[in-house]
């Protein structure tokens, strides 16, 4: 009886196109972009048996490709209408061109038992199980599975907040002797896809580089591959990341995970997406992983200190915190944010005296704040809500002023630090007429130049970009995180390129 190969890949990428010469050529430029155990979605074909022949050329062309043949059926979230007895011919027919295995969904294979075991005779059969609105109790799931004889064991269920993670996390830890495909759909879940492997996963699921997915959540192939790592990672891979709402557009998994790979560091930083409500079970999750340090961004950086042991004295006056780890048993916290506002400004002017018009009064603002003050700058706060303006120019003993009113005085510098003009509301700006000063800084880096910096430049004015920021405090983190210096040029040039 066959069985699945102990040198295949652990990455699967999964291509799911209309027709079958769509399908060569996706297979063929994933093959050729060094992606060698690829995913055939049979049931997207108008005719699944015309897949069948794409197999046999391909493995023809690429001998040492691995194919895994699916032919999902309507009833269970494919595209595949006919009869079970033409997906189980299917399916062979798969095997018998050269497939080297194939996926079966679990509600077929309980009406097609004799049928299954006959096609495991021919080939290895990955049984599938798929939840696309929760995950449910994961061990009831597998003693289903279980009762029909397969080689490998697939759960793709759905996570709707960090403990569905956490409990597709610990499922794994118990069962490392079952060989099995677990990971959570959606974006929260797209972590539980990176770490498969290194969780004992036999592999785990990616998108093509130029298509579409075919499930929720699945990450491009050459993410997973070069940005990731997620086949090289192991059960000793330190784990870092990013926790915030929205957190899709942020550049700090790209900057970390090159700077980690050019120190040889053992780790991988990755996104978190964590609602506001949901903080206190993601600190649950990120103790159990366990989670060695994050960044903490929109709109968290405030209420994550009531969750720290210890806070730094800096960060405790601003209020907030934008960089946790953990070292004694204890989570500790820090805020970078204020280098990454120094440092930049220093490259323009001398900050002792300068007038600087702070618009906003979140945790970036109110790093902003404390660390120009301390700077000798005269800072005055704005925005849309005067009364929480006043409470941040309190804390700094400054002046704060309507937001009509900052429009009609200038300043030596205007730095931008609220959420508008962030992608995806790109075409907004919180000073649509004339620019209140020489030289904006914007905190905002996606896009990389704001409807806020370019009408500044139209104005004459000198203009910092968000990346620069996002840069000096990721330089911060890493050193605080590793105990080693950041490879400076390395981490400029990952953000220029995922950027670009």
């Amino acid at each position: 009886m066959p069985s699945l190969p102990r040198s295949l890949p652990r990455i699967c990428v999964a291509l799911g196109s209309s027709t079958s010469a769509e399908l060569g050529r996706a297979a063929e430029r994933e093959y050729k972009d060094g992606n060698t155990f690829l995913e055939f979605r049979l049931d997207y074909l108008s005719d699944p048996f015309a897949g069948v022949e794409v197999i046999q050329h391909l493995l023809a062309s690429y001998p040492d490709a691995a194919i895994l043949a699916t032919c999902r059926h309507k009833q269970n979230h494919g595209r595949f209408g006919g009869s079970l007895e033409k997906q189980i011919a299917v399916l062979h027919e798969a095997a018998k061109h050269g497939a080297t295995a194939v996926d079966l969904e679990v509600e077929s294979a309980e009406q097609m038992k004799p049928a299954v075991a006959q096609l495991r005779e021919v080939t290895p059969v990955v049984l599938s199980y798929h939840n696309f609105e929760s995950t449910p109790a994961l061990d009831p799931v597998l003693r289903r599975l279980q009762r029909i004889p397969a080689d490998a064991y697939k759960m793709a269920v759905t996570a709707r907040k960090p403990g569905d993670n956490l409990r597709l996390v610990h499922f794994l830890k118990e069962h490392r002797d079952v060989p099995l495909i677990a990971l959570a759909m959606s974006e929260v879940g797209a972590p539980t896809r990176i770490l498969a492997p290194a969780l004992g996963c036999v592999y785990t699921y990616a998108a093509p580089n130029d298509g579409d997915g075919t499930a929720p959540g699945q990450i491009t192939a050459r993410a997973m591959r070069t940005l990731f790592r997620s086949d090289k990672l192991t059960k000793h891979t330190r784990v870092y990341g990013v926790i915030a709402d929205p957190v899709a557009h942020s550049k700090s998994p790209a900057i970390h995970n090159r700077a980690f790979q050019a120190r040889r560091i053992d780790a991988v930083y990755l996104p978190f997406l964590v609602a506001p409500a949901q903080l206190t079970d993601w600190m649950k999750m990120a103790l159990a992983l366990p989670v060695a340090g994050f960044s903490v961004t929109i709109p968290h950086k405030q209420r994550i200190l009531r969750h720290l042991d210890v806070v730094e004295p800096l960060a405790k006056r601003i209020g907030a915190v934008n960089t946790v780890w953990r070292k004694g048993g204890k989570w500790r916290g820090a805020n970078t944010d204020t280098q990454g506002v120094i440092k930049p400004l220093l490259q323009h002017l001398r900050l002792a005296h300068a007038t600087v018009l702070i618009a906003g009064y979140g945790g970036a603002a109110r790093a902003a704040a404390v660390a120009l003050a301390d700077a000798g700058a005269n800072v005055t706060v704005t925005g849309r809500n005067l009364k929480s303006a006043q409470a941040l120019a309190q804390i700094v003993k400054a002046d704060a002023i309507p937001l009509q009113e900052s429009e009609r005085q200038h300043f030596d510098v205007l730095l931008h630090a609220t959420p508008v003009g962030m992608y995806p509301a790109v075409d907004e700006s919180l000073f649509p007429g004339k620019i209140p000063a020489a030289l904006v800084f914007d905190m905002v880096y996606n896009p990389h130049e704001t409807l806020l910096l370019k009408r500044a430049k139209a104005q004459g004015c000198t203009i910092i970009h968000g990346a620069e920021m996002l840069l000096q405090q990721a330089v911060a983190q890493f050193e605080i995180w590793t105990g080693e210096s950041a490879p400076c040029s390395v981490m400029e040039m990952a953000l220029e390129q995922s950027s670009s």
